[in-house]
């Protein structure tokens, strides 16, 4: 029997993005459900989450939400799984579990949060999936400089920094997928 590939989808909740952000998800979203993966997202309605959720359902995928109970006014309303939590650090955690791959898109404070601890959580040994950055229009190219900085200053390893894969383009990430 073969096991579930699961996709998780860091992302934002904002409404008052570039466009072309939520295009990037769409166009992810749509290539690993024909690649037969199950999304799983943060399960609201807000901004690219749900961008994420309408695609998946377009797309014929399967999507897994996770959401925290004080957020329950956002929920997106058809989900084929709704997990609740208590707290928002649960939530990260429900959303890694058993997922072979972690996107990160364009995204606020909450996004950067979920891909640093999903980063530590590998170089720990405590996440095993493979871990991407969608550098849409240069959008991560101060983190990226941040870990080059790291690196420079042995702060971290540039076989740790490698840990997160920085892709510049949707085509460039659905080559890894």
């Amino acid at each position: 029997m073969n096991k579930e590939k699961k996709l998780v989808i860091f992302c934002s909740a904002s409404y008052d993005i570039d466009q072309v952000y939520n295009q990037a998800a769409r166009e992810i979203v749509r290539a690993a459900c024909l690649r037969g993966y199950t999304i799983v997202s943060g399960g609201a309605i807000k901004g690219t989450m749900g961008v994420v959720a309408d695609e998946v359902k377009a797309s014929g995928g399967k999507h897994i939400g996770v959401l925290p109970h004080f957020m329950a006014e956002f929920k997106y309303p058809d989900i084929d799984e709704l997990i609740w939590t208590d707290s928002m650090s649960e939530r990260k955690t429900l959303m890694r579990e058993g997922t072979d791959v972690a996107i990160a898109l364009p995204g606020g404070i909450g996004t950067l949060d979920e891909l640093v601890e999903t980063h530590v959580l590998a170089k720990l040994d405590k996440y095993h999936g493979r871990i991407f950055a969608l550098n849409i229009n240069g959008f991560f190219n101060p983190l990226k400089e941040l870990y080059a900085h790291y690196v420079a200053t042995g702060m971290m390893t540039e076989i740790d920094r490698n840990i997160v894969k920085f892709t510049d383009s949707v085509k460039e990430l659905e080559e890894y997928l």
